[in-house]
């Protein structure tokens, strides 16, 4: 058998995003990717963009530059555009931008008075991890961010504080988020007992926030406002359009759409206020601690109750570790040509693997064995579950090498009785991590003090 440490999940992944740090915090969860894959094919940003420095706002003291907030937004913009996705309008997207930054920073100084840390050498995995998702060297790609317009230095900054970042969200909501057994019953019997499926909402949102200590004139302005947004959606106007003007949730950047989910996951609040519309009903404006919020049902559905199996999959792989004598570089030319024997049928995956990988899979030719989602840490399942059986991956970097995959079948398998306690588990903890994660992030928020000053100008 091999040697289960390799690529089993034992820690949380280094995170280069903070989508879910952010969730709750009011800005678009399309602003937090670090990963510039899908904007490298870009030219630099014109000079002309290109402004004078200065502080924007101040949080606890410490300062949000222009640069910062432009650098962000370029990222943001890039992406957006290799992606053909649709942004707000630029005013509003800066604002989104400047929120977020101003969360991030009060949640980076949590972390150091915490007296959390991040190492060189973290950081610089995390570059090559993302260097080699873009089959490119490390050089290479800081050459490629400069062309971009994009500061190496500023980039890899961020990279340290999404790490740093990732490493407080997994201490602060391990500590208030924990699952009994009675609640695993709890969750099994329900889902046995339902005849139907659970009811499933995609609602959309408009946030009016109100500050803490709004006087009583201002929350009734921001009520008219807020009631102003339900009758023009009563009277048919457009919900994206509508969210992009006036919303202040996490939402607005994607046209005011929450997703599908099932009511469990969705705010009590919500779903008291939309159980009962059709599909096209509004509801609100429902007041909250964060402000008022106007919901519109776009669609409405009974989920099935899924069923008690999984899809595993067999897959072999090469595992070279770089160390002294080989670096990551290296490991992935090697990888690249080993790939290259088997598919012009000069060696076979299973001969190169028992000669060459690192790993205890080695003896049985790579085999990894039949596996259930989850069991691989994520920068490896990702890529095997995108194959097809018989095919092979890239080089993969990962936490613990660089591997070649070859993905051999997969199959359905039901689920033991211990299985489904701890996809129980896990889908349980999911939600009340949602819950936490956005109740965190309020607290840390609304502690801050924030000292606005000169407008941005990206």
């Amino acid at each position: 058998m091999t040697d289960r440490r390799l690529p089993l999940r034992r820690t949380l992944p280094v995170g280069l995003a903070v989508s879910l740090l952010m969730a709750g915090a009011g800005v678009p969860v399309q602003a937090q990717s670090l990963k510039p894959a899908a904007g490298l094919q870009r030219a630099a940003a014109p000079a002309a963009t290109r402004t004078v420095d200065y502080i924007v706002a101040l949080v606890n003291s410490e300062p949000v530059t222009n640069f910062d907030v432009r650098q962000r937004l370029l990222r943001l913009e890039q992406q957006a555009s290799a992606q053909g996705k649709a942004l707000p309008a630029r005013d509003e997207l800066v604002k989104q931008v400047l929120e977020q930054l101003i969360v991030e920073r009060a949640l980076i100084q949590q972390a150091t008075e915490q007296g959390i840390k991040v190492d060189e050498a973290t950081v610089g995995q995390a570059e090559q991890n993302i260097a080699a998702q873009n089959q490119l060297s490390v050089e290479e790609f800081r050459r490629r961010v400069v062309s971009e317009g994009l500061d190496p230095n500023k980039l890899r900054n961020d990279l340290r504080n999404q790490v740093l970042l990732q490493r407080l969200r997994d201490r602060e909501i391990n500590a208030r988020v924990s699952v009994s057994e009675a609640e695993i019953d709890a969750y099994i019997r329900e889902r046995q007992n339902a005849s139907v499926g659970a009811l499933e909402l995609n609602l959309g949102h408009v946030l009016i926030q109100v500050p803490e200590n709004a006087s009583a004139d201002q929350v009734r302005e921001l009520q008219a406002k807020a009631e102003g947004v339900a009758q023009r959606l009563r009277a048919g106007a457009d919900l994206a359009a509508q969210a992009r003007e006036f919303s202040q949730g996490a939402e607005a950047a994607g046209g005011g759409l929450m997703g599908m989910r099932p009511v469990a996951r969705l705010p009590e609040l919500f779903v008291q206020a939309t159980q009962s519309l059709p599909v096209g009903g509004v509801a609100g404006p429902v007041r909250s601690a964060a402000g008022f919020h106007v919901l519109k049902v776009v669609e409405k559905q009974q989920a099935p109750v899924p069923e008690l199996s999984v899809t595993q999959s067999r897959a072999r792989h090469i595992l070279l570790r770089p160390g002294v004598r080989l670096s990551q570089d290296e490991a992935i030319a090697r990888l690249t040509g080993y790939r290259q024997q088997i598919a012009s049928g000069q060696a076979t995956f299973e001969a190169l693997a028992a000669q060459f990988s690192n790993d205890g899979s080695a003896r049985q030719g790579g085999d990894l064995g039949w596996v259930s989602p989850g069991q691989f840490v994520p920068e490896f399942e990702q890529v095997m579950n995108a194959l097809r059986p018989g095919e092979m991956s890239q080089p993969v970097v990962s936490r613990f090498g660089v591997h070649l995959i070859r993905l051999e079948e997969r199959r359905q398998a039901v689920l033991s009785e211990r299985e489904q306690r701890e996809i129980a588990r896990d889908l349980v903890r999911e939600q009340k991590a949602d819950d936490a994660v956005s109740a965190w992030t309020d607290e840390v928020r609304g502690r801050a003090f924030v000292e606005y000053r000169e407008a941005p100008q990206p």
